[in-house]
């Protein structure tokens, strides 16, 4: 296993490239056949976000737009419990098929304050897409329709996820070593 430093915290691989790749086809298949027929919108949730929604994005095979929302509740290695909006949705998502795209289901506490808004401004439908859930560490009840790996409640970095801003631009996610 392959270890790096990411500042002052040492992590181990944990899913391969190959991996995350074969998993993001399986659902970039799915979402090909589930909306065939409409055209939705993808919102992806930035920063976290950015590399797996270009590459599930990439591969929809039918009309589609694609709009951010950047949304932070981390502080170092741990949730802060707060979560703070930082570029809203500007694009208008009523009557529209959303298909919201997360790096990680953690406590759920984004998905807790940011649907409302969004269940606020009546999509036709929303489905959600992350490409990690840790089950054990949820505290609000979100369920992601499609999951790319579910992992235990360890922290990890890499493949657009950070430590402190760092750690993003790593080709496979990788866990902390110890805390």
């Amino acid at each position: 296993m392959k270890q790096v430093q990411v500042l002052d915290k040492t992590f181990t691989t944990y899913i391969t490239k190959v991996e995350i790749s074969e998993r993001i086809n399986a659902i970039a298949k799915e979402l090909n056949e589930r909306y065939s027929h409409k055209k939705p919108m993808f919102i992806a949730v930035l920063n976290g976000a950015f590399l797996f929604a270009s590459e599930i994005f990439a591969q929809f095979e039918h009309p589609a737009e694609i709009s951010f929302v950047k949304v932070a509740s981390y502080h170092g290695t741990e949730s802060s419990g707060e979560l703070k909006t930082l570029i809203g949705l500007n694009s208008a998502i009523h009557g529209r098929d959303l298909i919201i795209i997360e790096d990680i289901i953690d406590t759920g506490k984004t998905f807790h304050e940011l649907l409302p808004n969004i269940h606020a401004q009546n999509p036709a439908s929303i489905a959600i897409v992350s490409l990690l859930v840790k089950p054990e560490a949820l505290k609000y009840p979100v369920k992601a329709d499609y999951v790319g790996f579910e992992i235990p409640n360890k922290f990890v970095v890499g493949y657009g996820l950070d430590y402190d801003g760092y750690g993003r631009n790593l080709p496979e996610i990788y866990q902390i070593v110890s805390e």
